[in-house]
């Protein structure tokens, strides 16, 4: 296999984009909680609502202490709210478990509800500066072209890992700024749909450039249109309860304007169901 780490360090160390979580000092929760954030979100919607939450809960026990309805809250638009409680939850789970200290070690991690493998890997390494690969989407295009000569990835699997760690160095700090060299790389570079291959630090050792640049097929899961859908009326019925700051709202109330009742009704219960919200009563409130 052709070395990748060297040209990725040097191009990340001279192009890499000044984001808050990149920066000394910024801290194991700032990156919990702006890669959770980051999970399906533009960076640029991001980082408002980051430094706005943090100055707000600078650590998981000052987030734990208050109720997740301010977190659903503080989410405001970002979407897929889900991620707010689970924010909330692990919140209370590093108080409750580990002294309020964002745990290390990545088994602990996993541990903290929402948690998956990228977000684990990616705090102990980025936070911590323990050596383990870190694959995200990104990730996974730019070895998908560069090391199999892939146009696109193939669904997520644990091979993945072990992809990345063959393109590791053994030491520590070099393989953290690779792991995060190769995101930056498919987030500004090798991107799904334009890639600037003439811009790439690894174009002379890309197994997709030198075969042609084959279109081998898409396996990615599309994503469902917003526009109409059911996540569009949760979103709906979300800010009704937000806007309504502390107080419950009618459940007849609620965008009782939505051109299709059963979505809406459906869009409701689902937010129950996920304990987005608490029904009493005929009301529905942001959960206490």
């Amino acid at each position: 296999m052709p070395d990748l780490a060297t040209p990725l360090i040097a191009w990340y160390r001279e192009s890499a984009r000044d984001l808050p979580w990149r920066r000394e000092g910024f801290g194991a929760w700032g990156v919990l909680v702006s890669e959770l954030m980051l999970q399906q979100t533009p960076v640029a919607r991001v980082v408002p609502h980051l430094e706005a939450w943090l100055e707000r809960w600078p650590t998981p026990a000052a987030l734990a202490t208050d109720a997740p309805a301010d977190a659903v809250r503080q989410w405001a638009n970002l979407g897929y709210p889900r991620r707010a409680l689970w924010l909330h939850r692990a919140a209370v789970e590093i108080r409750d478990r580990h002294a309020g200290i964002v745990p290390r070690d990545v088994d602990a991690l996993l541990a903290l509800t929402g948690i998956g493998d990228y977000t684990a890997r990616a705090v102990a390494v980025f936070a911590y500066g323990d050596r383990h690969p870190v694959v995200d989407t990104n990730t996974r295009r730019v070895l998908a072209r560069s090391v199999d000569g892939r146009s696109q990835p193939g669904p997520p699997s644990k091979r993945d890992l072990a992809a990345m760690e063959a393109i590791l160095p053994a030491d520590a700090e070099a393989a953290a700024i690779v792991n995060a060299a190769a995101m930056e790389l498919g987030a500004v570079v090798c991107t799904a749909r334009a890639p600037a291959c003439d811009s790439c630090p690894i174009a002379d050792r890309c197994a997709w450039r030198a075969a042609g640049y084959p279109d081998t097929g898409d396996e990615r899961r599309r994503r469902a249109r917003y526009e109409g859908s059911d996540r569009q009326a949760r979103g709906a019925v979300l800010k009704v309860l937000r806007d309504a700051a502390l107080h419950a709202v009618p459940l007849d109330d609620l965008i009782a304007d939505w051109p299709d009742p059963r979505q809406r009704d459906r869009a409701i219960d689902s937010l129950i169901a996920d304990g987005l919200a608490e029904a009493w009563g005929g009301m529905l409130r942001l959960p206490r």
